[in-house]
């Protein structure tokens, strides 16, 4: 047997038990050719890409709470323009949502190639602690983590899981670089504050964007992870 690794931190685990491995690195990470889209007609002024999820319990859980927070920002005459990013599966609940609450400042979209192009013209980003959070990073997006489960859920993960944090990048670095903000405290207000004291303070930002920045180098293979896994498979 041979096992594959996303994160080269495991490295170190797998040789303690003396199994055979390679680091191959995290397909997220890779450098794909996207094609090249100008939305700079479709989305104006100063964007907030928005990660609610995927799954429909997350959506409920989530989307009223980042709406409560839009809502805050508009409130105070903060003006920027929020993206939600969507899945096939995810577009119409998220749609119903939006035209409901009549945000005229509030875009949806599903399609992968102008996803990629709103991250990379975000000032910002609010995603769901998950996989997503890592291509965040890879386009050099500063951003919090969210999440909130239901209570007993909640309460099992705690029993299992002993680790500090839920994001990635702070769980490789056992610290928080990326504020998360989990349970009770993914809440409009929080999220509003969090949000706000970020975008007040580009020395703040500059600051995660350099830890992010080290910490994904440090997880991207020199090639691509198919590469690398291809490498391994034929040897």
């Amino acid at each position: 047997d041979h096992i594959l690794l996303l994160f080269n931190f495991e490295k170190k685990y797998f040789d303690k038990e003396k199994l055979k491995n390679t680091f191959v690195g995290h397909p997220l990470l890779d450098n794909r050719n996207h094609k090249k889209i100008e939305i700079n007609d479709l989305l104006k002024g100063k964007i907030i890409s928005i990660f609610p999820g995927s799954r429909l319990s997350e959506l409920k859980s989530h989307v009223p709470i980042l709406i409560k927070f839009i809502k805050k920002m508009n409130k105070k005459k903060i003006n920027y323009n929020y993206v939600f990013h969507a899945t096939e599966n995810s577009k119409d609940y998220l749609s119903q949502i939006i035209k409901k609450n009549n945000l005229e400042n509030v875009d949806l979209i599903s399609n992968e190639s102008i996803k990629i192009a709103t991250i990379k013209k975000s000032v910002f980003a609010i995603v769901k602690s998950g996989t997503v959070s890592l291509e965040v990073c890879k386009y050099g997006i500063p951003s919090i983590i969210i999440y909130k489960m239901n209570f007993l859920n909640f309460f099992i993960a705690k029993l299992f899981l002993k680790i500090k944090f839920a994001n990635m990048i702070n769980i490789i670095n056992d610290k928080e670089i990326i504020p998360e903000l989990l349970q009770k405290e993914c809440n409009p207000d929080e999220i509003y504050k969090t949000v706000n004291f970020l975008l007040k303070k580009p020395e703040l930002i500059k600051e995660q964007l350099k830890q992010v920045n080290h910490t994904i180098k440090e997880l991207t293979s020199s090639t691509s992870s198919s590469n690398e896994a291809s490498n391994v498979l034929l040897s």
